[in-house]
């Protein structure tokens, strides 16, 4: 018999019957950094049963501000490993699985060949965020996708909405102008912020996992997405609505200019 009376107080909240109902799901985090690290640990602390972490990255000294499994005694030390053991020290009767790679196109399609009841996108790389995005819509599980949380300090500005609804985030842009061709990327909930990003928090990279440049970060904002992303999961899985923002109407995405459009102008003597 599994003891599941640490989640007594959870219970008084969702009932008996939701912790019944999370001990039989399985989520799918990806990323382990300073969204991924608190969402994974919010996810089982909410008492779902299975999960699967995934980070092939190693602690860096610059970690430390916001992520998780950082500390000064740790460093180079595998974060998908210190999570593990994190995980199963809250939980010891979780199903936990552990893969310790970065994601390439066919780690990806690895992955995501096993069931999930949900994704957790995590990512804060545009190229292997859009990789699991597109082969996971293609599975039809249900994403929740973080966005850019640099270069943001107010945490009242967290919003989720609709991935092609985002607005006032320039990494959602990217994935948005990247995943444009699929048909169901509005099938993805998208967590975002619609503070302006500090631009001049910017800094250059190596260009290691896909990174050329990064925003500064502080100790509470990764967190806070981290916290709405796994609100996201829980609710979706307790059936719990979960409120969409709208894009509001003085803010709406540019019209792709097709021959037609540029015929129709040049009639009309326009530039």
């Amino acid at each position: 018999m599994i003891d599941i009376s640490w989640l007594s107080r959870s219970a008084l909240l969702v009932g008996d019957d939701g912790i019944a109902l999370l001990q039989q799901k399985h989520v799918l985090v990806v990323g382990l950094g300073g969204v991924g690290s608190f969402a994974a640990e919010f996810i089982c602390r909410a008492g779902v049963g299975e999960m699967t972490i995934v980070d092939g990255d190693v602690v860096d000294p610059s970690n430390r501000n916001r992520q998780l499994p950082a500390l000064a005694t740790n460093h180079g030390a595998s974060k998908a490993r210190i999570m593990e053991e994190r995980l199963l020290a809250i939980n010891p009767n979780l199903k936990l699985h552990v893969v310790q790679d970065f994601l390439t196109p066919q780690k990806c399609r690895e992955i995501l060949s096993k069931p999930y009841d949900y994704v957790m996108d995590c990512i804060d790389s545009i190229t292997p965020k859009v990789t699991l995005l597109s082969t996971a819509l293609h599975s039809g599980v249900p994403i929740v996708s973080s966005m850019g949380a640099g270069g943001k300090l107010d945490p009242t500005m967290i919003r989720v909405t609709w991935l092609p609804e985002t607005y006032q985030c320039v990494f959602a842009q990217y994935v948005r102008k990247r995943l444009k061709k699929l048909a169901n990327a509005g099938n993805v909930k998208a967590v975002f912020s619609v503070e302006e990003v500090k631009r001049d928090s910017l800094v250059m990279t190596d260009g290691s996992n896909f990174k050329r440049s990064a925003y500064g970060t502080i100790s509470y904002l990764p967190a806070a997405f981290g916290g709405v992303c796994a609100s996201v999961v829980i609710r979706d899985l307790l059936d719990v609505p979960v409120t969409m923002v709208s894009r509001p109407k003085r803010i709406q995405p540019r019209k792709v200019k097709t021959n037609k459009h540029i015929a129709a102008k040049q009639t009309l003597g326009m530039r």
